[in-house]
């Protein structure tokens, strides 16, 4: 189902809220960023717990808009995850 989430937010089918945008690259950027709340340089794997807060708050917030991209599919009357009948 992520799959055809991704495939509508690509071609336009479903926007996804311009916060959600900027939190994805706040949360890539913080990431990719040297500078850290909790350095891994400094305590290792220990300091990679900040990082993965925020990849765990990113992952609830794109469950969110694949939520409501489900709700919005199904208001419409799109059939979603059918099963073929025997």
């Amino acid at each position: 189902m992520w799959w055809r989430f991704f495939k509508a937010v690509r071609k336009g089918q479903y926007k996804v809220a311009p916060l959600t945008w900027l939190a994805l690259a706040g949360t890539v950027a913080y990431t990719l960023m040297p500078l850290d709340f909790i350095p891994e340089i400094l305590l290792g794997p220990v300091g990679l717990i900040d990082d993965l807060g925020l990849w765990g708050v990113m992952v609830l917030i794109a469950t969110r808009e694949k939520q409501q991209w489900q709700t919005q599919l199904e208001r419409d009357g799109v059939i979603i995850d059918a099963q073929p009948v025997r």
